[in-house]
């Protein structure tokens, strides 16, 4: 891995509270950043009409969209084209995704298609022990049966706040799905009694971050790797910057 600025983006749910996509592109900058992965706060992937403007106001700040998401991708076919459609024309390498336990398998065969078709690659997202996908046991069934199908466009992404959640191990999930992790968001949690999760600063919770990236180092990952922070919604600024500087003081030799 090489400095942070190369490789690190960051989630654009962290900048919900601002709509304009110009405006969150210069946030972006202003963390020391230049990639993202663009969600539906910010475009509306069901409207082509949409696209071409937030490609723009990215392209002429300097940020690299690398992702999209996170998509449900059992939906009708026409919603699917479009979000494929502007994953494609923005350049972004991932579509991080979830889907419930009916997806058909003509649904799951049309995302397979359109995934091979542009070139993307789809990722499930980790969202805690309430998800039905939230943890390694059934990721691992999962995968399987996209080995048996021959599927190679299907993998995980590791939202490492919600594998806690789950009670789950993110550097032991970064290792044991290497070979099928695409996308990576780094986010931490601390919890309450309830088992609530609170965001705190990057490697400041439950996190072994340094453990996560030397993980990621060691298996080769070279799909996006974001950042998640979603408090502090009206200036998450502050926070952001504090867990860039986390992450690049916790890299590994």
């Amino acid at each position: 891995m090489s400095d942070v600025i190369d490789w690190l983006g960051v989630q654009s749910f962290c900048f919900r509270g601002f709509e304009d996509n110009a405006k969150v592109a210069e946030l972006v900058r202003e963390i020391g950043l230049r990639r993202i992965e663009l969600c539906r706060a910010h475009v509306g992937f069901d409207d082509p009409a949409q696209h071409e403007p937030a490609i723009e106001a990215y392209r002429r700040a300097g940020v690299e969209i690398d992702a999209v998401g996170v998509e449900k991708i059992d939906v009708e076919p026409e919603k699917l084209e479009n979000l494929f459609a502007f994953a494609h024309k923005a350049g972004a390498r991932v579509i991080s995704c979830d889907y419930r336990p009916g997806m058909t398998d003509e649904q799951q065969e049309r995302a397979t298609e359109l995934a091979r078709k542009h070139g993307i690659r789809l990722a499930i997202h980790v969202h805690g022990g309430h998800h039905w996908l939230g943890n390694s046991q059934i990721l691992a069934h999962v995968f399987e049966k996209a080995r048996a199908r021959g599927d190679e466009t299907l993998g995980l992404c590791l939202d490492t706040a919600w594998a806690l959640h789950a009670r789950q191990d993110p550097v032991k999930m970064a290792a044991d799905f290497a070979d099928r992790l695409f996308d990576v968001h780094i986010k931490d949690f601390v919890f309450d009694r309830a088992g609530k999760g609170e965001d705190v600063i990057v490697g400041e919770g439950n996190l072994d971050l340094p453990g996560l990236l030397a993980q990621l180092r060691e298996g080769g990952f070279d799909g996006p790797c974001v950042l998640e922070y979603e408090a502090d919604v009206n200036d998450p600024v502050p926070a952001l910057e504090r867990c860039v500087k986390a992450v690049r003081a916790a890299m590994p030799d």
